[in-house]
């Protein structure tokens, strides 16, 4: 009896008792703290699970649960130190697995001090080029301290334009004394009461079975001491690993698993040929090359992989998930760039006809589930050495002796699939390789040179090349493959670390009201074009292969009717409406619009509504209708120009202001003689910048809104920093001031964006 109180306080305590402590050594209790994760593309899953490996080593013990899985986490009671680690999506959104922990943290039942037990850390992930930067972290955090919890180490807010390691590396790194220290205060407050239970048991009669049992209490330190300690050294200063491997089935070798600093290594034969004045994906240059390199531990293997051959032929028949998705056919397709345009926008019409239930609304955006090339998975089924196992079937189980907390067999991947489905559905050959895949690579690598050039680019010290060979250039892991011939993983690396194939999302550009039955949608078709490591320039996935779907088939510029050809494939599609960008409820709502190239997508289907709405309710009062659209060229890629000036003829479109950035200023209608010709409307946050008064009466005065798709990288943000000059221009507001009136306006939903990378 007293041995089961003296525990029940150890766990209140936030010790952690392995199933052998009962008779062992006190070493072997280590404290523990509660890791929650919300991820929606596995970037802060993969860095939780990290976090709770990393755990180890320092003494810890990380109970690592998805946000989702509330079965197995109790915030109502918990005394443990909680580190949250999560990630934004869409317009400042949470991840679809935080979704429903957000939605009842925010219930306005809950009181002031629901969670004063709490004490919690948090890390969000998110994108400076996309509005609402962190929102979930921020969300959750603003949250928690409302309901009364407290801090016990500073927020850190990752950003993924620059590099999400600049803020998750130094935030891991503080985050373990911040929790030990954290641990020891909580120690500390409940000891004494544990001594107590220990000293009024101890006047009771002692069981046999406990009475030569000795009570130690350990403090942090202590716990760091008897085991953290020298792992903590050995994870900055290991030496380099032996290459030993074991076998698991399907012939699957793996290294053992270390983190260490690696010295410098000579460059002998195998030396990939580049130039050496220059820099490249397979080449460094001093310092990087000459440097002592701190790379991430070796992330711990989790999956067995062995292949079986069937009997049967499996055909490739789409998506996984395909009986939830809407298989539709594409009616028309039509090219909207004119002549030499450096761009390629496309046109798209979808027969949704036969499903009635597959409603939208104008800013409504639906999901594409597009394959990986079958050249690609060609390709990679030869990398890797099994182009003659394409038909068997992948047999994946958890490693027996993994290491890796939280280890799950991917969810993505169907039971009993071929490895040609597996290539082509499952897996997003296409990513850009983490650093911890670099890393693992590193132990198939044979040829030194190129070893040493993968540990570079995944260590710290070589985060620029890693950026600015991998990331900015979109690279592959195919590509990087090709470009590191003596490097050969196994089948089981990819399935660990390359991510679920996602689909590619659309604005819809059309209003149901004007084309019943029917669903339009415009894209560029993007271009890679060749850079070290890929010899070759190739097409984004999806816009490309709509391009080879359709091509033959292309209405072009000028033709009103396609030609009497056979109608065009199906392709999966599943509508995700937005239900907040979207056109004011009250037409008599003034709104402006902002959107170059394709981004005036979604306001095509806004102005069609508005012309139906003008028919059918003539006698209503509308709100005035401002469009900022820009391109290069007014005779090559002024997309939808004829039914915009429609828009213009009719009234639908009180104000269209165009930006033509490569044709000559001076030419441009309604030059300001008051601005140089070379800053003349050249891109639409000049536009916005000349009508100023009129975007602040509107916004401001009118109660409108604004809206804008597009670009986050450089235009979005350039559109946002005219709003705030216009902002502190018309009303003579300050810096601050100007920042929290558009705030305001985004908190009420009327500046709302739409855009992407």
């Amino acid at each position: 009896m007293a041995f089961r109180s003296v525990r029940a306080s150890l766990l209140q305590s936030n010790i952690y008792l392995l199933p052998h402590a009962l008779c062992s050594m006190p070493s072997e209790m280590k404290p523990r703290f509660v890791l929650l994760y919300g991820s929606q593309k596995g970037q802060a899953q993969a860095i939780a699970e990290g976090v709770a490996e990393e755990a180890e080593t320092h003494g810890l013990f990380a109970e690592l649960s998805c946000l989702e899985n509330n079965e197995k986490y109790n915030l109502e009671t918990e005394t443990a130190p909680v580190v949250f680690i999560v990630s934004t999506t869409g317009d400042g959104e949470p991840p679809d697995n935080a979704l429903k922990f957000v939605r009842n943290i925010k219930k306005k039942t809950l009181s002031s001090d629901h969670y004063k037990h709490i004490s919690y850390a948090l890390l969000g992930l998110g994108d400076t080029n996309y509005a609402n930067f962190c929102n979930c972290g921020k969300a959750i955090d603003r949250r928690l301290r409302e309901l009364g919890a407290s801090q016990f180490y500073a927020s850190g807010y990752a950003d993924d334009g620059v590099g999400l390691e600049l803020v998750v590396d130094p935030w891991i790194k503080g985050l373990w004394n911040a929790i030990k220290e954290e641990l020891s205060n909580m120690t500390s407050k409940q000891t004494e009461c544990v001594k107590e239970e220990v000293r009024d048991s101890s006047k009771e009669t002692p069981d046999p079975s406990t009475a030569d049992m000795q009570l130690n209490l350990l403090s942090i330190a202590n716990c760091q001491n008897c085991k953290s300690i020298g792992q903590s050294e050995k994870l900055a200063n290991l030496a380099s690993p032996s290459v030993s491997t074991t076998q698991t089935a399907g012939s699957d070798l793996r290294p053992d698993s270390s983190s260490r600093r690696i010295g410098l290594s000579s460059r002998t034969d195998g030396a990939l040929s580049a130039d050496a004045g220059v820099a490249s994906l397979t080449h460094s240059l001093p310092p990087l090359s000459q440097s002592a390199l701190n790379i991430p531990a070796l992330p711990p293997p989790y999956l067995c992989v062995s292949l079986q051959e069937m009997e049967t032929t499996e055909d490739i028949f789409g998506p996984l998930n395909k009986e939830n998705l809407q298989e539709v056919p594409i009616s028309k397709a039509t090219q909207l760039t004119r002549g030499d345009s450096v761009k390629t926008a496309l046109l798209l019409e979808l027969d949704i006809s036969a499903l009635p239930a597959m409603t939208y609304q104008p800013g409504d955006a639906f999901d594409v589930y597009w394959p990986n090339s079958a050249t690609e998975v060609e390709d990679m089924l030869h990398r890797l050495g099994l182009q003659d196992q394409r038909n068997h079937r992948v047999l994946i189980s958890l490693l027996k002796d993994t290491k890796k907390r939280g280890a799950q067999v991917p969810s993505y991947i169907p039971q009993n699939a071929s490895l040609l489905y597996l290539l082509t559905w499952c897996l997003e050959i296409r990513s850009v390789p983490k650093k911890a895949f670099l890393r693992a690579l590193v132990e198939y690598t044979v040829d030194g040179v190129q070893k040493r050039r993968l540990q570079e680019l995944c260590s710290k010290q070589g985060t620029t090349d890693y950026n600015s060979h991998l990331r900015e250039q979109s690279l592959s892991i195919l590509e990087l493959l090709n470009a590191f011939p003596s490097c050969s993983p196994p089948l089981s690396i990819l399935i660990e670390h390359v991510p679920k194939l996602q689909p590619r999302p659309y604005s819809v550009a059309s209003s149901c009201l004007r084309h019943p039955g029917k669903l339009n949608f415009v894209f560029n078709i993007v271009e890679f074009p060749a850079c070290s490591g890929r010899p070759a320039g190739r097409r984004g996935l999806c816009t490309g292969g709509l391009f080879d779907l359709i091509s033959s088939r292309l209405v072009l510029p000028g033709n009103i009717k396609s030609s009497s050809k056979p109608a065009l494939p199906k392709i999966h599609v599943n509508l995700r409406p937005t239900c907040t960008f979207r056109p004011p409820a009250d037409v008599s709502v003034p709104f402006m619009m902002v959107g170059p190239g394709t981004g005036v997508a979604p306001f095509i289907g806004f102005l069609q509504q508005r012309e139906e709405q003008r028919r059918q309710n003539p006698l209503a009062t509308f709100g005035e209708t401002w469009l900022f659209f820009g391109c290069r060229h007014r005779d090559q890629d002024f997309l939808f120009r004829e039914e915009l000036e429609s828009f213009v003829s009719s009234g639908v479109l009180s104000h269209l202001q165009l930006s033509f950035s490569r044709d000559d200023p001076e030419e441009q209608e309604g030059a300001d003689e008051t601005i140089s010709p070379t800053a003349q409307r050249r891109y639409v946050q000049h536009n916005l910048k000349l009508h100023g008064r009129q975007v602040t009466d509107i916004l401001l005065k009118q109660k409108g809104c604004i809206y804008v798709c597009g670009d986050a990288r450089n235009m979005a943000k350039d559109v946002d920093t005219t709003l705030m000059e216009v902002i502190k221009a018309e009303l003579g507001m300050d810096q601050l001031e100007a920042m929290k009136t558009l705030a305001a306006l985004r908190e009420e939903k009327r500046y709302l964006q739409d855009i992407w990378g």
